[in-house]
């Protein structure tokens, strides 16, 4: 049997697979007539809307406006509402510019009348007090150098909380510019000028504090210095005449000048009597029991009312001669008196006494920090004081004292009218809480009159 080898070739064999593979079936017309008829209709779908006049909706704040994209009346009217509150704002804009213009004008026409009341030139810049912080005149020489703030060495502004130290003067100074540059006038590290008239008259008219001055005191009457008595004898003795500077504003040059002439008139200031320091003087009685006029307190009675040993430090008010530090002294208190030399060297007998004194108006702030004092004392806070300034001072009183603390108003003197209609509200608006309380009319000037005495011991409370 023989056996045939067939040979096939490469090309033959694929043309034969080719001819064996399926054929490609055509594309069904149908199916792609569907998708342009569905791409058609979404076309005129969206034409549909967006040509329909309905409004864009984006995704904005409440507050912002709508877009009319393609409904232009709705676009108009929202132009024109647009334009007129625009106008409205406009309109109202320049209205305010014309107050603004009437009331510049109306306060240019009073400063100007003002400045010709006081004299000023207002025409020219360099007079008006603006240019000099508040000073008619520029400040001059001692004035000017003892009133300008002084630069700090570097690094102290973190510390203080500012570049430059201020001096401390008073408001009103400026209103006083003559008479302040008068006592402002000296040579330096000279005498300083016979002027405790001129000193006293600008304190009393606000200018308080003074500036400092480069000046020594004037040298006192006697020479050698008589020193002070020792304590405890130095508070009920008289002090030596040659204690104090030469005292050419007062009509008395010594303290026995003083002494005798309370002892011939009954006194003639308003502590009557309050230099007679001699056993059978007034001086010596008061405040050592509750008085005979049913008003007065006795210092032993209203230390009873605090537990012992816890009334240490205090302040009497218009203290005159310091008779009231006198006798806190001598019971271990120690009590600042404050004083002005109105008539006679009150200070000066207080300091001679072993006592201190310290120079204040009833103006003037308490210089002590809040709630650090045991005690008030006061015969000076009456009916002559204003109300307002009153008021002003019943509250530094009670910053001063710590709580617990108590304020003694001494024969507070008033009409009867005003006790209860106008202080003792006041008293109880300042938060005071009575120990004791004691009013009586005052019976020697005549019951027509209906002047009343009023003395109280008023406590800042615990909490």
């Amino acid at each position: 049997m023989h056996t045939t080898k067939l040979r096939v070739s490469t090309s033959q064999l694929q043309h034969d697979a080719a001819m064996l593979r399926p054929a490609p079936r055509p594309a069904a017309p149908g199916r792609s007539k569907m998708k342009i008829l569905l791409l058609v209709i979404a076309t005129n779908l969206v034409s549909v809307y967006l040509f329909s006049g309905t409004s864009l909706s984006l995704h904005l704040p409440a507050t912002a406006p709508s877009i009319h994209l393609w409904d232009s009346s709705a676009l108009l009217r929202d132009l024109n509402a647009t334009r007129a509150a625009l106008a409205a704002s406009l309109a109202e804009t320049a209205a305010l510019r014309s107050q603004c213009n009437a009331s510049s004008l109306l306060l240019e026409s009073v400063l100007a009348a003002l400045g010709s009341a006081h004299g000023e030139d207002n025409t020219n810049p360099s007079s008006t007090a603006e240019r000099f912080n508040g000073w008619p005149e520029e400040p001059t020489g001692e004035l000017r150098l003892a009133i300008e703030p002084h630069p700090l060495p570097h690094g102290y502004s973190a510390k203080f909380g500012t570049d430059e130290l201020y001096p401390g003067l008073g408001f009103a100074c400026r209103n006083f510019q003559d008479e302040l540059t008068r006592y402002m006038t000296y040579d330096v590290a000279g005498e300083c000028p016979d002027d405790d008239a001129l000193a006293l008259r600008l304190v009393l008219k606000g200018c308080e504090p003074l500036p400092r001055r480069r000046c020594r005191p004037r040298r006192f009457s006697s020479s050698p210095y008589v020193e002070p008595r020792p304590m405890p004898g130095s508070l009920w003795s008289i002090p030596p005449d040659g204690t104090v500077a030469n005292w050419s504003p007062y009509t008395c040059k010594n303290y026995t000048c003083l002494v005798a002439r309370a002892r011939a008139r009954g006194g003639s200031y308003e502590c009557k009597d309050c230099f007679d320091l001699s056993v059978s003087g007034k001086e010596r009685r008061r405040w050592m029991s509750d008085s005979r006029d049913g008003v007065g307190f006795g210092i032993d009675a209203v230390l009873a009312t605090r537990s012992l040993g816890t009334v240490r430090v205090g302040l009497d008010i218009g203290g005159g001669t310091g008779t009231f530090a006198a006798r806190m002294a001598e019971r271990n208190v120690t009590v600042v008196t404050t004083t002005l030399d109105a008539g006679a060297p009150f200070a000066a007998f207080v300091a001679a006494r072993g006592l201190v004194p310290l120079q204040l108006t009833v103006m003037h702030r308490l210089p002590f920090a809040d709630a650090v004092l045991d005690i008030v004392h006061t015969m000076q806070l009456s009916g002559w004081v204003p109300g307002a300034v009153l008021e002003f001072a019943l509250f530094d009183v009670y910053r001063v004292l710590r709580p617990g603390g108590v304020f003694w108003l001494d024969h507070f003197f008033c009409h009867g009218t005003q006790l209860n209609a106008t202080y003792v509200p006041v008293l109880d608006r300042v938060g005071f809480r009575r120990l004791r309380w004691k009013a009586t009319r005052k019976l020697d000037l005549g019951a027509e009159r209906n002047e009343w005495y009023v003395s109280a011991l008023l406590e800042k409370p615990m909490t």
